[in-house]
């Protein structure tokens, strides 16, 4: 990536004139796009995909003791109110925590959203009773999921685009697929606490307080997490202390939406199929299965633990791929799929099927859905320029997220209770037709060079 402007500042700090404690700390090629640049941005996506998961996990615990009334049904309605709500607040999140990316820049945002990460975890694991507190404590809860809302989608604009700028000539999918790698990593450590927590403990003890346990431990990882990115490089050139006395010179909150409405709404429809599939087949498929197949519940988790390990282990696989023959044919085939298959593939699980039986098709669709994930981020990021870019993939895309993603657990039990068992696999088709069209007539943009300067 010769002639950017990270490169340029690079050698004016390593110019013999320049002084000797600039030059050794410009950061070498080895170290800009090292390792130590891809754990750090997935350290906090794994923690922060953690905290999310723990407490869609362990809300049938919780609920009981923060929420006032009765019926234990009402009480863990309101838990998933409050999950909902959060889910809403990152769209803001991204746009808001991306805009300060694009100012500051993206290693200076990912130590501030890695600590509200833990911040929000802490609030939650430390929320009083209804006993001890009375309405004061859904209030500390609400207040903990703000948080959690707002970091996650700051996280997921300044992680996107520090990943991709990362990333050496030819290697951005490889670096774009650990975003889904370590947010796997982090699903997978949030059940596999739980799951140990509730054969130690026991339901009882669960309620008494060991639901507080994954929480804080949550917070924990977080301050692992800081001291990790405090070592990565900055990707993107930050404009100087003076050009940002210069209001013209510092990108505005809306200049994405404003400047670059097409890529905007390019985001959103790329986003539509892999977010409707990812949540549809990592998030809804046990339940899908025992609500509408009778599959027992044991069976559907674990059948979805294994696949799971599967997805993460597909993505550099579909990464290096992409870099190979490009974002657009991995993208086309991945909704093309989705469309043609997911309703028989739906059908199939309504019937009932065999462990062996179900774990051969989610396993295809692990295959089909790494099309997508492994190098939505690339794709996205390769759509902004650097100036904008946070701000610019993180709105649209927590939008989309918002809208067909977090709703599609909710959409197929409505269609359950209707009785309409097939009509959500249509759903989904419909969505994916709609990517599919985007896909088509998206530019490759593979193989361009990836600005990195203002």
């Amino acid at each position: 990536m010769r002639g950017n402007s990270v490169e340029r500042v690079t050698e004016q700090n390593t110019d013999h004139s320049a002084p000797d404690s600039a030059a050794a700390a410009a950061p070498t090629d080895a170290q800009r796009h090292g390792p130590r640049q891809v754990i750090a941005a997935s350290v906090g996506n794994a923690v922060e995909w953690y905290d999310w998961y723990t407490y869609s996990f362990l809300a049938v615990f919780f609920s009981d003791q923060i929420f006032p009334g009765d019926d234990p049904v009402a009480k863990l309605l309101g838990s998933f109110i409050v999950f909902a709500a959060s889910f809403l607040l990152r769209p803001i999140g991204g746009l808001v925590i991306g805009a300060i990316a694009d100012r500051v820049g993206r290693r200076n945002t990912l130590t501030v959203t890695i600590l509200l990460i833990g911040l929000g975890s802490l609030i939650v694991g430390l929320t009083p009773s209804f006993e001890q507190a009375g309405i004061l404590a859904p209030i500390v809860l609400i207040i903990g999921r703000v948080i959690s809302g707002l970091s996650i989608g700051g996280e997921f604009a300044a992680n996107t685009t520090f990943l991709v700028e990362s990333a050496p000539i030819g290697r951005r999918g490889l670096f774009s697929s650990f975003q889904y790698v370590s947010t796997t990593i982090g699903q997978l450590i949030a059940s596999g606490l739980a799951a140990v927590l509730v054969a130690t403990l026991g339901e009882g003890g669960m309620n008494d307080g060991g639901w507080r346990i994954p929480f804080i431990f949550g917070a924990v990882l977080s301050l692992v997490g800081l001291l990790i990115r405090r070592g990565a490089f900055e990707t993107a050139a930050v404009a100087s202390a003076d050009e940002q006395g210069a209001a013209s010179r510092r990108p505005r909150l809306f200049e994405a939406l404003v400047r670059f409405p097409k890529q905007s709404l390019l985001i959103v429809g790329i986003t539509i199929a892999g977010t409707i599939g990812y949540y549809t087949w990592t998030t809804y498929l046990p339940t899908y299965a025992e609500q509408n197949g009778g599959v027992d519940a044991g069976q559907a988790l674990a059948v979805s633990t294994i696949g799971l390990f599967v997805f993460a282990a597909l993505q550099p696989v579909a990464g290096i791929l992409s870099d190979k023959v490009g974002r657009k044919p991995l993208l086309i085939g991945f909704a093309a799929i989705l469309a043609i298959g997911i309703v028989p593939a739906l059908a199939f699980l309504r019937s009932g099927p065999s462990f062996g039986g179900m774990l051969v098709v989610v396993l295809i669709g692990m295959v089909v859905l790494s099309g997508f994930t492994a190098i939505s981020a690339a794709v996205n990021a390769e759509l902004f320029p650097a100036r904008v870019r946070a701000a610019g993939v993180g709105f649209p895309y927590s939008v989309a997220v918002a809208l067909f993603g977090g709703t599609a657990p909710a959409i197929g039990t409505a269609f359950q209770q209707a009785g309409l068992d097939s009509a959500f696999g249509w759903y989904v088709a419909g969505l994916a037709v709609i990517s599919l069209v985007v896909y088509v007539f998206l530019p490759e943009t593979a193989h361009k060079k990836l600005d990195l300067g203002r």
